[in-house]
């Protein structure tokens, strides 16, 4: 049990997670010809618009303001002419509320303003530099990161939990980012322990990643505050909770906050933002998305916020064969898109593209009480018998069952023999629930 969680599996273990596809290709930027870029990108209200069609912009400049307490500004990926603020069709079921640039491609930056070195920066100054550069989790979740780095009254965090496991199959985005970018991971990582006050830092990456367990322990090696923590390979490992069962051995209990065990996990990709954040004065307008499957040539491109799926696909040769399937993010926990015009957003660390016969449906059969969901849940649920809640419509005795601890990671589905849909029938619940407290 060393570092590691109960439970979990391990997807596509003979082709390496569908790893190798990508996890030796390096970063390469791509230029997009224009934009589209969602007001709705983070866990929030969507934000304001505050620009016209026809106006110039620059890069970084604010093109919608915050609302809200979990608000967050939205930045110009590129600098050019504002093609149109309207209604765009993303992952969510209706249309979202979006702004569309040309780009010029002179990537014509506004006087951009650092608050300072690690060392010079106060925590009051990082934490309002990561809200002002638009920053949210890159992991998937998309809290909004300065919300998270100012610890509740009465609450305390004795250690910061930096996830470098990037678990999902396929992606290797963060795995990059850290063979290339150790430092600005770091320098990152050393503003959020500032900013929080926590005086331990570990970074967790599983150990199918030893060339980023070695670069990043050299680079960490100056800074006896952060150790580099090898992570059994299985998934899901980088979850939230695991992550945080693993590394302090406490559990998240039901209902609660990562805070009230003591802890905070930040992704790897969100600590780089934050270092160009307050060191650079950059707001976040790119990240490191993995382009994978049935294209011409998988890489990891480095995509400006907006940039639309198919130029990406694009820049990696187009498709070889037929896709089916796009998954936003990897193929176990992520959305899948309508088409290839939806956008790439501040949390998209992967667009996976499955073929026909990759993407084919199983048919469900009956549960023949296997247990096996049971055993590699890593909340130590029983997802049959939430899937017999859920098939009654008995959503309050599904909560009573633990719903809402489902972290959702389709570890159940994918070990089922009956190919019974688990995990995707608790999100439609959970959906229901949230609607249904909406209404």
């Amino acid at each position: 049990m060393k570092n590691t969680f109960r439970g979990g599996i391990h997807p596509l273990r003979r082709i390496g997670e569908g790893k190798p596809l990508t996890n030796a290709s390096s970063v390469f930027a791509v230029q997009p010809d224009c934009v589209v870029i969602p007001m709705g990108m983070h866990l929030g209200a969507p934000s304001t618009p505050c620009v016209e069609k026809g106006q110039r912009v620059k890069l970084g400049q604010v093109i919608a303001t915050p609302i809200g307490a979990l608000g967050l500004p939205v930045h110009a990926s590129v600098s050019g002419e504002v093609l149109f603020v309207e209604e765009r069709q993303q992952l969510r079921a209706a249309p979202e509320l979006c702004i569309g640039i040309q780009n010029d491609k002179q990537d014509e930056w506004i006087e951009l303003t650092p608050t300072g070195t690690v060392e010079q920066a106060e925590p009051a100054q990082i934490v309002a530099a990561v809200r002002n550069a638009g920053i949210c989790g890159m992991g998937g979740a998309a809290f909004p990161t300065h919300v998270k780095m100012t610890i509740p009254e009465g609450k305390s965090a004795e250690v910061v939990i930096l996830n470098g496991a990037e678990c999902e199959p396929y992606l290797t985005a963060d795995h990059r980012l850290m063979l290339e970018s150790p430092q600005r991971i770091i320098d990152g990582f050393r503003l959020i322990l500032k900013a929080t006050g926590v005086s331990a830092g570990v970074v967790a990456i599983e150990t199918n990643k030893p060339d980023a367990i070695e670069t990043m322990r050299s680079c960490a090696a100056p800074y006896p505050e952060i150790r580099i923590l090898p992570l059994k390979t299985k998934y899901p490992q980088g979850s939230e909770k695991q992550l945080i069962q693993v590394v302090t051995g406490r559990e998240v209990s039901r209902g609660k906050l990562p805070i009230d065990a003591g802890a905070l996990v930040f992704n790897v990709s969100t600590a780089a933002a934050i270092c160009d954040a307050v060191t650079l004065g950059k707001p976040l307008v790119q990240r490191i998305t993995t382009v994978t499957g049935c294209v011409a040539s998988p890489g990891n491109l480095l995509l400006r916020i907006g940039t639309r799926y198919e130029e990406a696909v694009a820049a990696c040769g187009g498709l070889s064969e037929c896709a089916k399937k796009v998954f936003a993010g990897g193929p176990m926990t992520g959305l899948c898109a309508p088409d290839l015009t939806i956008s790439i957003t501040k949390a998209t660390n992967g667009l996976v593209l499955f073929t026909a016969k990759q993407a084919k449906d199983m048919e469900e059969s009956a549960c023949i009480r296997c247990a096996r969901c049971v055993q590699v849940c890593p909340i130590g649920l029983h997802p049959y018998q939430l899937r017999a809640d859920f098939d009654r419509n008995d959503y309050e005795t599904a909560k009573k069952h633990g719903l809402m601890d489902c972290v959702l990671c389709g570890a159940c589905s994918y070990i089922c023999p009956a190919r019974r849909y688990l995990s995707s029938s608790f999100k439609a619940a959970r959906d229901e629930l949230a609607a249904k407290a909406r209404r």
